[in-house]
């Protein structure tokens, strides 16, 4: 399942590859995604552009992985010297005049992905079976749209490893039954209490909304294919995914959000540190649990406050289905027998 879930879930949906303040007119950044070197070009007076970072006459890279972006005019191969402009047009080849047949440069263009900016987030689309990103951000724009527009700065990153199929991690971090009872002085203070949980789902969206303690709505989106995101009442934001990297291992990302003016720097390593900590009360959590799928062991019965997961494992299950691929549904099994 490791494969399909890189190679052929992954392609039904949008990518969030770089933060835009990490990017700007008239400059270069190398990111991968799912193990597929990527550019992103920002040619001036236009929107950003996403090409296979490889050289279409030998496959070589043009540039390796950088965390920003680079001020540059041109990419140059640094295997035989074709030269390309941000646009992904070919500008020339060295010794063109000596290719074995007639050489067009129109015919050798870079491998352009569909690529958007969307909120914080430049995002790319793996193949054409991608459905819209309006779909896949619909409960975003329509609740939390100014939030999500207005907060361009990434104040904080962080990435690690956990020990435990993706799927897990995932359908955790959709679990609202957990949150009193595993994050009590964490998560549980700022979603409040259980009796003020909120529901709500479209098509490929689902939201927990609660009351702040400070006032306001506390949002927290789940949207395929991995990702999660929480608004705060002051237009913060953190950015959550679970990108599968192994049948036992996945890797987390954090963004951090926020407006320019928002937050100092301490302010910051602040958030990042208490978001830090009740992610890692999850990872014991969800390193135990795949653990404890091993073997014929059979799940109980969900909740009415794992509705959300249940939400999602309808998508997952759908896309299965499309694909000719069928399981036993029963209970949450349907999906945590294929934690490999």
């Amino acid at each position: 399942m490791h494969q399909w879930d890189s190679h052929t879930y992954a392609n039904h949906y949008w990518h969030p590859v770089a933060a835009i303040s990490h990017l700007h007119p008239g400059e270069v950044l190398e990111v991968t995604v799912l193990d597929q070197p990527l550019l992103l070009t920002w040619p001036t007076g236009e929107q950003p552009r996403a090409f296979r970072n490889r050289c279409p006459h030998r496959g070589v890279a043009f540039r390796p992985r950088a965390e920003t972006g680079q001020p540059c005019r041109r990419l140059i191969c640094p295997y035989h010297g074709w030269t390309y402009d941000l646009r992904g047009e070919l500008l020339a080849a060295a010794r063109e005049a000596e290719f074995e047949q007639n050489f067009d440069r129109r015919e050798w263009r870079l491998q352009e992905l569909a690529c958007r900016i969307d909120g914080p987030l430049i995002w790319i689309a793996l193949s054409d079976q991608a459905l819209t990103l309006e779909e896949q951000l619909q409960l975003i724009h329509t609740e939390a749209g100014g939030a999500w527009n207005a907060a361009s700065d990434l104040l904080r990153q962080s990435r690690s490893n956990l020990a435990c199929n993706w799927k897990i991690a995932h359908d955790n971090t959709l679990d609202d039954y957990h949150v009193a009872i595993a994050h009590p002085t964490t998560l549980h203070r700022e979603q409040g209490p259980v009796r003020d949980y909120r529901h709500r789902f479209s098509r490929h969206n689902n939201l927990l909304e609660t009351p702040h303690p400070d006032g306001g709505r506390f949002l927290t989106f789940g949207l395929p294919p991995w990702s999660h995101l929480l608004v705060w009442p002051d237009g913060r934001l953190a950015f959550l995914e679970f990108i599968p990297d192994q049948p036992d291992r996945c890797t987390m990302q954090l963004r951090l959000f926020a407006t320019s003016d928002a937050m100092d720097s301490t302010s910051a390593d602040t958030w990042l540190m208490q978001m830090l900590t009740f992610l890692e009360e999850d990872k014991a959590l969800v390193e135990s649990a795949q653990h404890g799928y091993q073997d014929e062991f059979k799940p109980g019965p969900p909740h009415r406050l794992e509705r959300r997961i249940l939400h999602w494992q309808g998508l997952y299950r759908e896309r299965l289905e499309s694909a000719g691929i069928s399981i036993v549904e029963r209970s949450q099994e349907a999906i945590f027998v294929l934690r490999s």
